[in-house]
């Protein structure tokens, strides 16, 4: 029994080693990391409100080939009307905030649609945590919800439904996120129309439980437009009455809640996550004119030029007929800016690197192009 045993042991001995030493586990090869190779771009073309005609354009960076009624070549029907904001939520899912036809509408990057969440009526602009989706409202109603002034609905990005709202000030514009907070610009844009004054207010809203933690009076009214984001700083554009308060630009920021306010409007803002580069248009029911203004911001010192990247690129959307948009791509630091022209025909699309080299030829876009949007290639 005992030669039997020894015999058992040395042969579970051998198995071992052999399992150990002869015949290791192979170890997985690692994945390799995508290679970023480039970038596409989609615009939103608002067309004119009320008439359906809003359109996305592709501009394929691989061929330098541009579409127009993109959405509506890959999907078959029509995106709807006013689209006025998109941002890519996720690697699989962009988001579209489409204003008179009260729908965000979803897309693949490649264009496919993939669902739309459509009682959030009247809506503006968008911002995102990858989980969920942040959308402020002018309406008084979501779903069964009502409210005496405009809101914000937290939004599933993998449901697509509204899972929390918060009511905010009139008309609530620009929307952004930082460090679980929302801070969300109230323009009170109706104030022409309906029984309240412009708003001069940034709420701040805890994105976790959509409640309200306070309001920062800027004494600036009718904070109408999108905010840029560098970080810890917001920018912020005031329109001003149109009659005797001037348009202003303010800097917010929101680790300490201060602000400054700068004496020019940034009606176009866009940031490369360090400065801010803002074209400002400023309307006046007296005169009935525009007046542009250029500037690059850094919000750290307040230090303010009238120049973005260079000079040429500067003189050129100072000679452009009605500057509608401007944007930095945040995988290459490219400009991208549009001209609406008239509102009433097609705009063009302009690309620049840093260092002022021309990307592409103009590209000729649709009615009131904006709302650029930079979605990367990989492989």
């Amino acid at each position: 029994m005992k030669k039997y045993t020894l015999l058992l042991s040395a042969l579970a001995i051998m198995a071992v080693g052999c399992s150990d030493d002869d015949n290791p586990t192979p170890t997985p090869a690692p994945t390799p990391e995508p290679t970023f190779t480039g970038e596409n771009l989609i615009v939103c073309n608002e067309g004119n409100w009320q008439s359906d005609n809003g359109q996305l354009s592709f501009y394929d960076s691989t061929t330098g080939v541009l579409t127009n009624q993109w959405f509506r070549q890959v999907n078959g029907y029509k995106l709807g009307d006013t689209p006025n904001d998109i941002i890519q939520v996720n690697d699989t899912l962009i988001a579209i905030a489409v204003n008179w036809s009260n729908i965000v509408q979803y897309i693949r990057p490649d264009g496919t649609a993939c669902g739309a969440t459509e009682n959030v009526p009247n809506n503006r602009r968008l911002c995102t945590d990858g989980t969920y989706i942040y959308l402020t409202s002018y309406a008084h109603i979501c779903g069964s919800q009502s409210f005496e002034k405009g809101y914000v609905a937290k939004i599933d990005a993998a449901t697509k439904q509204v899972v929390a709202t918060c009511e905010v000030g009139w008309e609530p514009e620009g929307i952004k996120l930082y460090d679980g907070k929302l801070y969300v610009t109230n323009s009170g844009g109706y104030a022409y129309s309906e029984n309240h004054d412009y708003e001069s207010t940034v709420q701040i809203v805890d994105a976790a439980t959509m409640q309200s933690i306070k309001t920062i009076d800027t004494g600036c009214p009718n904070l109408y437009g999108g905010m840029a984001q560098a970080g810890k700083y917001l920018c912020i554009n005031s329109e001003g009455d149109y009659y005797e308060i001037e348009p202003s630009t303010i800097i917010l920021n929101c680790e300490t809640e201060e602000f400054t306010v700068l004496p020019f409007p940034s009606t176009c803002s866009t940031s490369d996550g360090q400065l801010f580069y803002t074209v400002g248009a400023s309307f006046s029911y007296i005169t009935y004119q525009y007046e542009y203004y250029i500037h690059t911001i850094d919000p750290a010192s307040l230090n303010v030029t009238d120049i973005i990247y260079t000079q040429g690129i500067t003189d050129l959307i100072a000679s452009l007929a009605s500057p509608y948009d401007i944007y930095v791509s945040p995988y290459t630091q490219n400009l991208y800016f549009t001209d609406a022209k008239n509102y009433g025909t097609a705009g063009y699309l302009y690309g620049y690197t840093p260092a002022g080299n021309q990307i592409f030829e103009p590209q000729k876009l649709y009615i009131s192009p904006a709302h650029i949007l930079a979605v990367p290639i990989y492989e």
